[in-house]
């Protein structure tokens, strides 16, 4: 064993550096150590190394990047008994108390002393080793290897929206975004046996994919004329999306994952009465919301963040299954020691990169 556990750190804005820092030692009876394989780069990531903050979660001390991770289990406290020594795991990156209200009804995504990998003050998954429960680490079938264990944590994040907006089977769904948690929420809503499924992007490129990754159809908006209101434009535009695709009254289910105005707009226009309106992306912290549009319509509005009880194993089983081929995500794959080159490529946001994984560190 080395004498030094190596972590790619954010001590300030804009300010990532290699560390050497101290093997972590194991504080709980019930703490594993995973020695980490692979982690996948998230927009959450570099949004704290570029702007230090995200909502009330402010960089104010030094923490280690990463959460999308997983890797081999290296120790276990002598109270574990769901893992050994040489299991391959899936880490779910953020701890609840599991003692609050939020966590005692399973909504432990809202507990407020959540311990979540990378979200400050708490360290990431970005180093040789990585400490923590062992109920929240996940073995993966022989056949999955490591890098799809890292990318359950994205699936895990799209099964938590499918979740939440209530997908059945024989629904019609419509998602704005076709990034990673877009098409995976596309992906998953097919998994759960949606009759039609609708990705909307601005980037053909992106639609491209989508369509070939599994989603029904795709939509590629049109630019809003000059001069036109944007809120009056969203309205026509939801209008083409429902004469299109023969929506009808217009889709089951929106889940909206870019966090765009204009899409947040088009998005409630488009649902149709009754239906369940899904907010996980985010852009601006507050945006024009056509709200007497979504009273009218007696819509049902949720916000959708991390994970729920259930998520993380219904994601492993839709990778080993074969339901979500994570694989085809992946566009970069970057060394331990790469992993600021792989940090800028992913904050240059260019069309062509979806999945940006980092390969855990390897003695020299």
């Amino acid at each position: 064993m080395t004498e030094t556990n190596p972590s790619f750190v954010l001590r300030a804005v804009r300010d990532i550096v290699f560390e050497d820092r101290p093997i972590p030692a194991l504080k709980d009876p019930y703490d594993v150590r995973v020695q980490v394989a692979q982690t996948g780069i998230c927009g959450s990531d570099v949004h704290y190394w570029q702007r230090g903050r995200i909502g009330d979660f402010i960089l104010e001390s030094p923490i280690v990047l990463g959460h999308e991770s997983s890797g081999t289990v290296v120790e276990v406290g002598p109270a574990v008994k769901n893992l050994k020594v040489g299991d391959r795991v899936a880490i779910e990156p953020g701890v609840p108390c599991r003692h609050c209200n939020y966590c005692r009804s399973g909504s432990y995504n809202l507990c407020p002393d959540t311990v979540f990998a990378a979200t400050p003050p708490h360290d990431g998954t970005l180093s040789k080793y990585y400490i923590t429960q062992s109920d929240f680490c996940y073995p993966i079938p022989a056949h999955m290897d490591l890098e799809e264990g890292a990318l359950v944590e994205p699936v895990a994040v799209a099964a938590q929206i499918t979740k939440v907006g209530n997908v059945r089977p024989n629904q019609t769904v419509v998602v704005f975004g076709c990034g990673p948690i877009g098409v995976l929420c596309q992906k998953v809503c097919k998994a759960y046996a949606a009759k039609k499924v609708i990705g909307i992007d601005i980037s053909p490129s992106r639609l491209e994919f989508a369509k070939s990754f599994g989603v029904d159809d795709v939509f590629l908006p049109p630019s809003k004329p000059e001069g036109v209101d944007e809120c009056e434009w969203s309205e026509k535009a939801a209008r083409i999306i429902k004469e299109q695709f023969g929506l009808g009254d217009g889709p089951d289910v929106v889940l909206e994952a870019t966090g765009a105005q204009s899409c947040i707009q088009t998005g409630i226009q488009l649902c149709r009465k009754g239906g369940v309106y899904v907010q996980a992306g985010m852009g601006k912290e507050n945006v024009v919301f056509p709200i007497t549009t979504a009273c009218i319509r007696d819509l049902t509005i949720r916000g959708s963040i991390r994970y729920t009880a259930g998520c993380y194993p219904t994601a492993v089983d839709l990778i080993a299954s074969g339901k979500v081929d994570v694989k085809r995500l992946v566009t970069n794959r970057y060394a331990f020691n790469q992993a600021e080159d792989a940090f800028e490529l992913v904050r240059q946001g260019k069309e062509s990169v979806i999945k940006v994984m980092i390969e855990g560190y390897k003695e020299k």
